[in-house]
Formats: structure tokens, C-alpha cells, sequence
């Protein structure tokens, strides 16, 4: 097999193949939004928590994990 898994659908279908695409493109654009921006809200979270010294053992891993989820929204 290659890469590619469209497959052929039948002109009966179309519309509801087509519905289906448009969908899963709003969801897949909606998910990576609320990623980014729940991933900067942690790393602005961690970052203000860590300004103290106490607070460093829990904000530098809520900053570092809000960076990689703003990583995973962009790519």
C-alpha cells in the first residue's frame, strides 16, 4: 500500500462524504486552537507560579508541559 488511504466513493454518497470532510476539518482546527491557547494559559501559569521559590518545583513542569502542548497545536 502507499501512503494514500482516499479511496473511491460512489456519487451516491458524495454528499454525506463530503459533510463528513467538512467536520472533521472544524474539529481538527477547533481541537488545535483550544491546544494552543491551553497550552499558553500553562505556560503563563507556570511561569507566574514559579516566581516564587516554593512554587518552582510545581511551575517549571506546568511551563515546560503547556510548551509542549503549544508545540503539538503548531505541528
Amino acid at each position: 500500500m502507499t501512503g494514500s488511504a482516499e479511496s473511491h466513493v460512489p456519487w451516491i454518497l458524495w454528499p454525506f462524504y463530503a459533510i463528513w470532510k467538512i467536520l472533521t476539518f472544524i474539529l481538527n482546527i477547533t481541537g488545535r486552537i483550544i491546544c494552543a491557547v491551553l497550552g499558553l494559559s500553562l505556560m503563563v501559569a507556570g511561569v507566574a507560579i514559579s516566581l516564587s521559590i516554593v512554587g518552582a518545583v510545581l511551575g517549571i513542569p506546568l511551563a515546560a508541559f503547556g510548551f509542549l502542548l503549544a508545540v503539538r497545536a503548531l505541528f
